[in-house]
């Protein structure tokens, strides 16, 4: 087919992906926020952050990921206009996201002790702990408010996210600077300044969405009157066959990224402090391919309820081709800029510190240099993911995953990291090896499916 088929669709696609990218750069702004206010306090501080957030990181990807079940569901129903079954899609996934929230809230609650046995310097372990004790309860309402989002994204209505977001991050900011250096009347409290406001941000949000959905008219046949009564086992089953494998799918990406924060704390704090940078930085332009992939699930569930194959797969195709040409200008910008963009997160006045703070400058921008060619692997991969998802097809992808992460990614971090003199790059390596083996897979799988549907059609 000619390109202009696929240029065709960028209009639509944008349309409908920029709400979600701006919702989605809104919660990895309020971990960079974070970042960037605790590194000025000092580079121990930004590792113990770091280590403690990366627990919390799992138990979102796999919160986030179960609840993405719900969008292809909600758009499947949304265009076969039943309204009936909408609702039991929106109220049996709220009472699983309040379950699930629950759940990993006391996982992660529980599992603190592990710190002590995952040989990071102790000093990291003593600061890291009581701060994710708080971020860790912020799971709650970040996981209940995943199922208003989900759903309201199934409709087609991405820009609540979108508004909730920025509330989310006006609040994250306001009470990480007053909590953080004690403003007013407000007390000192360092780097657990930043914990409070995330988790006071992530109420504020799920509190907005809640009124903003039910004063929208359209949403009163999913929200108004819910009772327990309509909890349903064949729903929750139905919703769950989906959601478990695309959080485990989550999991496994998140993990490894989880896994390269703690052999970076393995090598030194220096090392840490700069995977910190390098993860926040990524995390952020990510957020792209993901508000990309969840427009991919979107349109592709439309077209599978309307079994326009075709159509299906020509939408897919020109939002991967989107992400391709977003990330290729991305990566030059973090080619570019790689020796400054280090220097947001460290305070470069602190005298004392000048010479940690040098190496940490030093390995963040060799790290950059990595991600800048690994973020095309993973745009790929994160839209094809969506496409598969909409589709409806999990279980394949779930594998996939795995043996791209944890059977090829992190082996060779683990031996490049740890036992070459590469180090920091040599475990960002490892990270590339994965995204680019699991980004060659689904591509193969999405188009061998989507191929047979057109053929059976």
């Amino acid at each position: 087919m000619s390109l202009s088929i696929y240029f065709k669709e960028f209009k639509y696609n944008i349309q409908l992906a920029y709400p979600i990218i701006l919702a989605m750069l809104g919660h990895t702004v309020v971990g960079v926020i974070d970042n960037i206010m605790v590194g000025k306090i000092g580079a121990t501080e930004l590792a113990a952050a770091s280590l403690a957030n990366s627990f919390v990181f799992i138990g979102i990807a796999l919160g986030v990921g179960f609840s993405t079940a719900i969008t292809p569901l909600t758009a499947h129903s949304d265009s076969a206009k039943d309204t009936s079954e909408g609702r039991k899609i929106f109220i049996n996934g709220l009472f699983l996201c309040c379950i699930l929230g629950l759940f990993l809230f006391g996982i992660i609650f529980l599992a603190k002790p592990l710190l002590v046995y995952m040989k990071q310097p102790q000093e990291v372990i003593v600061l890291a702990k009581p701060f994710l004790d708080i971020v860790a309860l912020s799971l709650i309402p970040l996981i209940i408010y995943q199922a208003y989002k989900q759903f309201s994204d199934g409709r087609s209505r991405t820009k609540n996210s979108m508004y909730a977001t920025i509330i989310c991050n006006i609040t994250n900011v306001f009470f990480n600077y007053v909590l953080i250096y004690g403003i007013w009347f407000f007390p000192e409290m360092g780097m657990l300044g930043a914990a409070y406001g995330t988790l006071i941000s992530r109420v504020v949000m799920l509190v907005y969405m809640h009124f903003s959905l039910h004063s929208q008219v359209e949403f009163h046949p999913f929200l108004k009157n819910i009772s327990w009564g309509e909890i349903q086992k064949q729903m929750i089953l139905k919703i769950s066959k989906i959601g478990f494998p695309s959080g485990l799918m989550s999991f496994f990406e998140v993990a490894l990224f989880v896994g390269a924060v703690w052999l970076s704390g393995m090598i030194d704090i220096v090392s840490q402090a700069a995977n910190q940078i390098a993860l926040s930085m990524t995390s952020m332009t990510f957020m792209l391919a993901s508000g990309l992939g969840v427009a991919a699930m979107i349109r592709v569930g439309n077209q599978r309820g309307l079994k326009d194959f075709v159509k299906l797969r020509v939408v897919a195709t020109s939002i991967i081709l989107m992400g391709v040409i977003t990330y290729v200008v991305l990566a030059s910008v973090f080619v570019l800029l790689r020796g400054y963009i280090p220097m947001l997160f460290v305070d470069n006045h602190d005298v004392s510190e000048a010479f940690v703070n040098q190496e940490v400058i030093k390995i963040g921008g060799q790290l950059l240099l990595v991600a800048a060619i690994f973020q095309i692997s993973d745009a790929i991969q994160v839209i094809v993911l969506g496409a598969l998802r909409g589709l409806q097809d999990v279980n394949v992808p779930m594998i996939l995953t795995f043996i791209s992460y944890w059977l090829i990614g992190f082996p060779v971090s683990i031996y490049l990291g740890l036992y070459t003199d590469l180090k920091a790059v040599g475990i960002w390596i490892g990270l590339l090896a994965g995204l680019t083996t699991a980004a060659i897979c689904l591509s193969l799988r999405f188009y061998v499916l989507s191929k047979r549907l057109i053929q059976n059609n």
